[in-house]
């Protein structure tokens, strides 16, 4: 069995009022999907669809990987935004989801649970 010793620092998802220990090494995503946790929308995961993009209020990042100009304008990055896939911690992170399933963390989970 594989115990995972790296360094964590802390992620924090407004919508969901969650959080989750990241590695400084893997992106925010894979830190998420590792724990089991869903509060970023997950699709291609490697930087292409643009589902996972969040924007950092709180906190460091540095990139993985080329972030693409199609999902997340260099004006968007220089306020925040970026792709959860395609980054990694260097200090805890606040983030709100900024993609295209933003809003039905708007409503709440009790009117998303409605028939």
């Amino acid at each position: 069995m594989f115990f995972d010793t790296r360094p964590k620092v802390s992620v924090h998802v407004v919508q969901t009022n969650e959080t989750f220990p990241c590695a400084s090494d893997e992106s925010l995503l894979q830190a998420m999907l590792r724990l089991g946790r869903k509060g970023i929308p997950v699709g291609c995961v490697n930087g292409g669809c643009g589902v996972c993009k969040v924007r950092v209020t709180e906190g460091q990042w540095r990139p993985l990987g080329p972030i693409s100009r199609a999902h997340v304008s260099a004006a968007e990055e220089a306020q925040g935004f970026t792709l959860a896939c395609r980054v990694a911690p260097v200090t805890a992170i606040r983030l709100e989801v900024a993609g295209k399933f933003e809003k039905p963390f708007q409503k709440g989970f009790a009117a998303a649970a409605k028939p």
